[in-house]
């Protein structure tokens, strides 16, 4: 009884360790298409130019596709941060095959 109530619990945890790290995963993955440096916390700077009224945007976060497996796959991009020089490859999904 001691074992199965041990091996209860250590499946528990193991689950919920497991869902707790796709969920940081996906926090961190969606600050950064935020444009949001989730390491250095520095964010996408804008400026506002009142005698020509246009809006200039500083990105801290650079994307990069590195491979695109068409209208089904997933995309793979490459995160770079200008400010502390954080690199992160994430799968993003496809949204469509732009036609």
């Amino acid at each position: 009884m001691q074992t199965f109530i041990f091996l209860l619990i250590l499946f528990l945890i193991s689950i919920f360790s497991i869902l707790l790290y796709f969920k940081l995963k996906n926090q961190r993955v969606y600050k950064l298409l935020k444009g949001e440096c989730p390491n250095c916390k520095e964010k996408t700077r804008t400026f506002y130019d009142e005698n020509t009224r246009t809006v200039f945007k500083n990105e801290i976060i650079t994307k990069r596709v590195v491979k695109n497996h068409g209208c089904s796959g997933v995309i793979e991009v490459e995160f770079r941060c200008k400010n502390c020089n954080l690199k992160e490859l994430h799968q993003v999904p496809s949204n469509s095959c732009n036609m």
